[in-house]
C-alpha cells in the first residue's frame, strides 16, 4: 500500500528521537530488528532514531540507541527538547500522551486519519485538563485514502507556541 509507506516516511521526516513507553518498546522491539525486507522505511529509521524507554522496570533495552529513563517523563522529554537535534515525535504510547499534553511540551500533532472504522479507541485529549489551542498547518491526503492533519499549538495570541 503505496499511500501508506509515504504516510509513514511524514512521521519519521525531521525527528531522531523518539519516547516510548515499555511496553510499545518492547512490541516495536520484537517485531522491527528481525524485519529485512520493510519497503516501508519503518525498520531503517528505528535502527537510526535515538530511542527513550520510560520505565521503571525495564534494565537493559537490548536494542541499539536505546536509553532507558527513570526520571519523570515532563524533566526528560524537557531535558531532550534543549538539546540540539532534530525533532522528537511519539508513535504509539498513548499512556505518555496525557502527561506531556497537560505538561505543554506537544509543539505539533501530526494526525493519521485512516478510512477504517472500529467504533472504539483511545482518545488523545481524554484524560488531558484541557486540549491545546491547535492551528491546522496541513492537511495532506494520500492514495490510499489515508490523510495527514498536523496542527501546531498555539500560544495565548494566535502565534506557535
Amino acid at each position: 500500500m503505496r499511500g501508506a509507506t509515504d504516510a509513514q516516511v511524514v512521521v519519521n521526516e525531521g525527528t531522531d528521537a523518539l519516547p516510548i513507553g515499555r511496553v510499545t518498546f518492547e512490541q516495536m522491539r520484537g517485531y522491527w530488528p528481525p524485519q529485512t525486507e520493510d519497503a516501508t522505511g519503518v525498520r531503517d529509521h528505528l535502527d537510526e532514531v535515538r530511542k527513550y524507554v520510560l520505565s521503571p522496570i525495564l534494565r537493559d533495552p537490548a536494542w541499539e540507541r536505546s536509553t532507558v529513563l527513570r526520571r519523570p517523563l515532563l524533566e526528560e522529554v524537557r531535558k531532550l527538547k534543549a538539546q540540539p537535534g532534530k525533532g522528537i515525535v511519539v508513535t504509539g504510547s498513548m499512556s505518555l500522551m496525557p502527561e506531556l499534553i497537560t505538561g505543554g511540551v506537544v509543539d505539533e500533532y501530526r494526525l493519521f486519519v485512516y478510512p477504517i472504522v472500529f467504533g472504539r479507541g483511545r482518545r488523545l485529549f481524554a484524560d488531558a485538563t484541557s486540549a491545546p489551542k491547535l492551528r491546522l498547518a496541513q492537511a495532506r491526503p494520500f492514495r490510499s485514502s489515508i490523510v495527514l492533519l498536523r496542527h501546531c499549538t498555539v500560544g495565548e495570541r494566535g502565534e506557535p507556541a
